[in-house]
């Protein structure tokens, strides 16, 4: 929690935090219909183009790109419907704000099957249950990349015996998701399973 870095003077209207707060930060905001800010001011506008609203609780980012900022990871789930406009509110509370680094393991992988998506999340995430395998910053991208291919892509199955390709296919992303094996030995285990 990031409490102790911020600033906080007697008026919600004058929380701020302190300049170097969301460096090396890691945080999913959820996406916000613009009427959650009516009647705040902007306290702090980004060279980029964004604006920070701040409350005692969080944080409202309005924003056009998402995804990795300068030195921070921020990641913006959309409303459903997602909105249309390019140009999107996020909200996070200050506890929703977790330390990150390329060399810890930090990080651990979520595949939702009925959308087809893959995303990262945080180990200090209250979610996080401890079966998923943790990893670094480069190796959750390299199995992102992987498990997006796998979601996207049927050109590798023609490798396999299979029914059904998304059985098979889940089975692949989960042994990604929940052991070390790489997907080498992922597909090799389940060819030889399937002779």
């Amino acid at each position: 929690m990031f409490c102790a870095f911020w600033l906080y003077l007697p008026m919600e209207k004058n929380f701020r935090p302190s300049p170097n707060s969301f460096k090396n930060t890691f945080c999913v905001f959820d996406e916000m219909s613009l009427d959650a800010i009516a009647g705040l001011s902007i306290q702090y506008q980004s060279k980029s183009g964004s604006s920070y609203y701040y409350t005692a609780k969080g944080m409202y980012r309005l924003s056009n790109h998402w995804g990795r900022l300068a030195n921070s990871k921020w990641r913006l789930e959309p409303m459903e419907p997602e909105s249309t406009s390019k140009t999107k509110l996020g909200y996070a509370s200050w506890d929703n704000f977790y330390p990150d680094n390329a060399l810890d393991e930090l990080y651990y992988l979520e595949a939702d099957y009925v959308k087809r998506t893959v995303n990262y999340q945080h180990k200090n995430n209250p979610n996080y249950d401890g079966k998923a395998i943790l990893r670094t910053s480069f190796e959750t991208t390299k199995k992102i990349k992987q498990i997006r291919n796998l979601f996207n892509l049927n050109s590798w199955a023609k490798y396999f015996e299979y029914e059904d390709l998304d059985v098979l296919r889940k089975e692949i992303i989960d042994e990604l998701i929940f052991t070390t094996a790489t997907l080498e030995e992922i597909k090799r285990k389940i060819a030889l399973q399937n002779q």
